[in-house]
């Protein structure tokens, strides 16, 4: 396809249908608001369809699970490029997407809630049957976790190619070394990292060499996988242990994937107050390295007869937001390093971020960044939404021929709201300065804010 041709179509809107006005349909509606796509979103609730018509710019039908055909009709499924299903009922999720391929949606995609779902000879079944991709949001969240206790003393990971690239999210605290001083003093073309991004208190700062690092700013940076032992020592926290054990409060989908998933030589302590899912996760849990505790998890005095003291991390996983936040500043007061609460109430995700909890996961937010990967017409091939920041940070491919090619990227005038961290060239990471040539195959990180990924896009193709 032409150049000329690919830049036009990547203008183009697409027709986007969601089904399930609950949180994680809402964040989808109000992600693709923004880049102004056309969306429709349907619930049989309407209290909820007035809500999130009152934020975003889009068509809400009101309709029966019952009576699906008559309301695909009414939102022109057969024209949609994108058919999303998350309602909380993952069979009807299934059921829908079948249908909405067969009356002509491009790419359908269901929410689920059972791991048996994704196995891949399911999942190529499901193509066959129309169903383009299956999101499972406890997977997801599985998979941030087990990344956040691999590194104590960072608060979010991200890694890009295996870790060639790692975008690392910390709070810096005194005696870091770098506080106090310009980011052009401490910062040039051989240094092992690049700062993305600086939060301090209710801003976002879009660093310039001018900025100076403050005690309690929490950055976000890129690094190369080699490099992460030595900026533990650069950012002051050579005094955080690996984590060895680590205490769920909890015992949900998501703490049986992450007790399922454990890095080698680390041991579990599973809190979970019903007896019957206790015996639900001996049965599936290696009781070598698991253990499952009848107890309530959020109790000072359980935690402290369970050796709470002596453990490296915490992780709160409970279905209820405070109770996560409260459990994860306890267990800090107590001396736990490495605090991970489960938020879902996106209205609870700021005074999350303004305690000292390590690191907060959100499952709305993961399942849209994913689903919405799937809306971009370029080679992109990671994207996650960075809640704290109010940004995303996404990898693109550079073609022959793209903008992003063309000159040196100090020539490239970029907006200020970007920041191009690093590229992986032949599997090898690199981090991106003023000087560096982007040439085609490299694979590109982007961190942008107020800058919506799509108006990035233009210029990778």
């Amino acid at each position: 396809m032409p150049l000329y041709l690919r830049r036009y179509l990547i203008q183009l809107i697409m027709k986007v249908i969601i089904v399930g006005a609950d949180a994680i349909g809402a964040h989808l509606a109000e992600l693709f608001s923004k880049i102004n796509q056309d969306i429709v979103i349907i619930d049989e609730d309407e209290s909820k369809l007035e809500r999130i018509a009152s934020f975003c710019d889009l068509m809400t039908i009101k309709s029966s699970s019952s009576t699906p055909i008559t309301s695909f009709r009414e939102a022109g499924v057969k024209n949609a490029d994108l058919f999303i299903s998350v309602t909380r009922d993952e069979n009807l999720n299934l059921s829908l997407c079948v249908l909405a391929k067969a009356m002509g949606a491009q790419q359908t995609v269901a929410r689920v809630e059972n791991d048996d779902f994704t196995d891949s000879q399911i999942t190529e079944a499901f193509k066959h049957a129309g169903i383009s991709s299956i999101i499972y949001p406890d997977d997801l969240a599985a998979q941030d976790i087990i990344a956040g206790l691999g590194l104590s003393w960072v608060s979010q990971r991200w890694d890009v190619h295996g870790g060639a690239l790692t975008m690392l999210g910390i709070k810096l605290k005194e005696p870091c070394g770098l506080l106090g001083k310009p980011l052009k003093e401490i910062c040039g073309p051989d240094t092992p990292y690049h700062f993305l991004a600086i939060k301090r208190g209710g801003d976002t700062i879009i660093p310039t060499g001018n900025d100076i690092l403050l005690n309690n700013d929490y950055v976000y940076l890129m690094t190369t996988g080699e490099y992460i032992p030595v900026m533990k020592k650069i950012v002051g926290k050579e005094d955080y242990p690996d984590v060895k054990n680590v205490i769920i409060v909890g015992g949900g989908k998501t703490a049986a994937r992450v007790a399922g998933r454990l890095p080698k030589g680390v041991k579990a302590k599973i809190f979970e107050t019903s007896a019957a899912r206790c015996n639900e996760l001996n049965a599936i849990l290696d009781t070598d390295r698991v253990m499952v505790i009848h107890a309530d998890g959020r109790s000072v005095a359980n935690l402290l007869e369970e050796n709470v003291k002596n453990t490296q991390a915490l992780v709160a996983l409970t279905g209820n937001a405070e109770a996560n936040i409260l459990t994860c500043m306890n267990a800090q007061e107590l001396g736990v390093p490495k605090t991970i609460a489960m938020i879902e109430n996106m209205d609870y995700m700021n005074i999350a971020s303004n305690t000292n909890i390590g690191t907060i996961i959100n499952k709305q937010a993961l399942t849209a960044s994913h689903i919405y990967q799937l809306l971009l017409n370029g080679d992109v091939r990671n994207i996650r939404s960075l809640l704290m920041v109010n940004a995303d940070v996404a990898e693109f491919k550079a073609h022959e021929g793209s903008r992003i090619t063309a000159k040196r990227v100090c020539d490239l005038k970029l907006s200020t709201s970007i920041e191009l961290g690093g590229l992986v060239r032949d599997g090898k990471g690199m981090l991106i300065n003023g000087q560096t040539q982007i040439q085609p195959g490299d694979n590109v990180v982007v961190f942008c804010q107020d800058t919506n990924i799509s108006q990035i896009e233009k210029y990778f193709i």
